[in-house]
């Protein structure tokens, strides 16, 4: 196994544990902006990682423009989270 699909690993678990613990905190305070924390960190790590990886077959810049645009709609459901709290 090379480094980089080590790293990629890692960053996928802390990602999916981050949306775990944001998930759970949701599930115990009912309170409505951790759903969007949620699904915003969802949408971070999937667009840095997985969304990058699945799209191989397309070129290079619009492979980037797609994971950019899935990153940045995480920032603003991480941003409308904020605002609501």
């Amino acid at each position: 196994m090379d480094l980089y699909r080590i790293i990629t690993f890692i960053h996928i678990f802390l990602g999916f544990l981050l949306v775990f613990f944001a998930a759970r905190a949701y599930k115990r305070t009912k309170y409505i902006p951790m759903i969007y924390l949620v699904f915003g960190f969802i949408l971070i790590t999937l667009g840095d990682t997985i969304i990058g990886d699945s799209l191989a077959f397309l070129d290079e810049g619009t492979r980037d423009i797609v994971e950019e645009m899935v990153e940045i709609s995480g920032f603003v459901l991480l941003i409308l989270a904020v605002i609501k709290s």
